[in-house]
């Protein structure tokens, strides 16, 4: 077995409430949140596959795949944006954060800290530029679609984009506090 997947403290981003009752209860709804969207993949994947079959085997094709796929595919981003950061999951250069770790784990910490900052800034400025267009959508019924063919409501597709920026926030912010622990306690 690979040293990768070995399981460490670190690895179970749900820790006990005892422990962290925040990081508890922010892990736990990240993994929900992730779990929804991991249906959603699936989910959509049916919805293709059946529009494919539909549409070359019997001429029948599924419609609104496409606006169903496009709205959805940024739904499951940030269904699953959450639980990327609290398990340190989102697109980074490993190998040079194990080299910089081996000699500095106090550099890695404050990498990861601003990293995380930086994170937090920049979904709070999506909430932030979000939330009109979901009060928005919410209160005219704001759909897409084509009127009389096909049309679906966008609030939830923007509540989620909300919902997920949110408490990909309140992780990145969560994260920044557990480096600051690692960069207090590292020698």
């Amino acid at each position: 077995m690979s040293e990768d997947t070995s399981a460490t403290p670190e690895d179970q981003f749900v820790p006990a409430f005892s422990d962290a009752p925040v990081g508890a209860v922010l892990g736990s709804l990240a993994a929900a949140m992730s779990a929804i969207g991991t249906a959603a993949i699936g989910a959509l994947m049916l919805l293709i596959v059946a529009d494919v079959i539909g549409r070359n085997l019997l001429d029948l094709p599924i419609t609104g795949v496409s606006e169903i796929a496009g709205r959805t595919v940024v739904a499951i981003v940030f269904l699953q944006v959450p639980a990327a950061i609290l398990q340190l999951r989102l697109t980074r250069a490993d190998f040079l954060v194990r080299r910089i770790a081996r000699s500095s784990p106090r550099a890695v910490a404050l990498m990861e800290m601003c990293f995380c900052l930086v994170g937090a800034v920049v979904f709070a400025l999506i909430v932030w530029s979000s939330w009109p267009k979901f009060t928005s959508a919410w209160a005219s019924g704001e759909f897409f679609g084509v009127q009389g063919v096909w049309t679906i409501p966008t609030w939830p597709f923007r509540g989620i984009t909300v919902l997920g920026a949110a408490i990909a926030t309140l992780a990145a912010l969560y994260r920044v506090t557990r480096e600051f622990q690692t960069l207090k306690a590292a020698p």
